[in-house]
């Protein structure tokens, strides 16, 4: 069958490219052998925040309870199943599918293989596109190679979201963003929570003080953070046991996320199918009549980084000028309590670059903001060549102050502009004045 385009996996990125095509009036298949809308509606982004969002408003009703003096509230897991179940539509994706059928775009289950430039079989149907394929297949949990781990019936990120139940006690192999949201959602509701991380400290792509705020904040709660500590060996009986010496009811495996080029064809049109990534330019070509978008790039495994490069590539598709791909100010969000939100280039890397930089700091708690609210967190800016290059907002809001920041570095805004500007007191973010005047 001869359409316009075709993409391969309608997680947010291809859906996004694949109902922009339609809606301009090319004819579009779309494949996808789970729930259109990928992991970030059913499994990750939204689902998680829900959770996130119910052992936050927890924690802050028993910092109510505590100052009035009155009983401890009382925490329910019923609640937050019932709401994971709500806002994922039971895991049904007939609203996503309704979205892109109703742009004139045609939805095909299973899983599409490339045949040979711009052809794509699904089952026994083949479909030649005439402007091209787009590959957007994702990526899903990574899963370590520990002995005996295979062969017990450990979590990935889909199972604690969707699970009815609260386990008296959970062990998390990750301290990453997934990791740590989920141990400390557990943790609120009463879980007894050990996280295990392989490096030297949480969080490890960002700034090692954001990795300390949260080990301390985390510790402080009553998780067992172990920094440092490789997963050696894992068992099952009536409970997990790992490296002997940490037992739990439950095992979470979050230490990221792994692509699958295999089994796409990609050897079909020139490329290797044994790399981690598909490389892609500026216009998310990865071939002649060939575009990727999505985790499957290397740009970042964020939905966000998704819709940005899937319009970027329906308007290369459609032969439209416009901005093509640049991730100098890529922002990212870890929706612990507090939010580690950060943007650009952390210290060691613009150090890796050979930048000469400015540094400038400031704690939360000296913030009127911060201290009324006793907050947590710090502000870091990273300057070169009088831009701010990079920036880390940790604390309370630490995502929504991040916005700012963003678009600092994102328009290379001069630090003298920043300096000069009007900062509403007393607000959290008025802590970008406080670190750049060193007050």
């Amino acid at each position: 069958m001869d359409v316009d385009v075709v993409v391969i996996g309608m997680g947010p990125g291809g859906e996004e490219v694949a109902g922009s095509l339609a809606a301009a009036g090319l004819s579009v298949v779309g494949i996808e052998d789970r729930l259109v809308g990928g992991e970030c509606p059913y499994w990750g982004c939204i689902p998680s925040k829900a959770m996130v969002r119910a052992a936050d408003a927890l924690a802050e009703g028993r910092r109510v309870e505590n100052l009035a003096g009155t009983a401890e509230i009382t925490p329910e897991w019923q609640k937050v199943a019932e709401r994971v179940q709500e806002v994922t539509a039971d895991w049904n994706d007939e609203a996503a599918v309704k979205r892109f059928t109703d742009k004139g775009g045609r939805l095909v289950r299973g899983k599409g293989r490339l045949t040979g430039p711009k052809e794509v079989r699904v089952g026994d149907e083949v479909f030649r596109a005439r402007r091209g394929v787009v590959i957007a297949t994702g990526t899903a949990p990574a899963v370590p190679k520990i002995d005996g781990l295979s062969d017990t019936p450990y979590w990935t990120n889909r199972e604690a979201i969707e699970t009815k139940t609260r386990p008296e006690s959970l062990i998390v192999l990750g301290g990453g963003a997934i990791g740590c949201e989920l141990a400390q959602v557990f943790s609120r509701f009463g879980s007894r929570v050990t996280v295990v991380e392989a490096a030297e400290r949480l969080v490890s792509p960002e700034e090692p003080e954001s990795g300390a705020l949260l080990k301390k904040v985390f510790e402080a709660e009553g998780i067992d953070v172990r920094v440092g500590a490789k997963a050696e060996q894992v068992r099952y009986d009536d409970a997990f046991v790992v490296n002997d010496d940490i037992r739990a009811e439950k095992l979470l495996v979050a230490i990221g996320r792994r692509t699958n080029l295999q089994g796409l064809g990609l050897d079909t049109v020139g490329l290797d199918d044994q790399q981690r990534f598909v490389e892609v330019d500026d216009r998310l070509r990865a071939g002649d009549g060939l575009w990727a978008v999505g985790d499957i790039t290397g740009k970042g495994a964020f939905t966000h980084v998704s819709v940005y490069q899937a319009r970027i590539a329906a308007r290369d598709i459609l032969g439209e000028d416009g901005p093509r791909a640049d991730y100098h100010a890529l922002p990212r969000v870890t929706f612990t309590d507090p939010e580690i939100g950060a943007v650009g280039l952390t210290e060691k890397q613009a150090r890796e670059q050979g930048r000469d930089i400015k540094i400038y700091t400031t704690d939360l708690a000296n913030s009127s903001r911060g201290w009324l609210h006793g907050a947590e967190g710090f502000l870091k800016l990273i300057e070169s060549d009088g831009r701010l290059v990079g920036a880390t907002s940790a604390g309370p809001y630490g995502g929504e102050i991040l916005g700012a920041l963003a678009v600092a570095v994102h328009a290379e805004v001069p630090v003298r502009k920043l300096r000069e500007m009007i900062y509403a007191f007393p607000t959290f973010h008025r802590a970008i004045e406080a670190a750049l005047l060193g007050t």
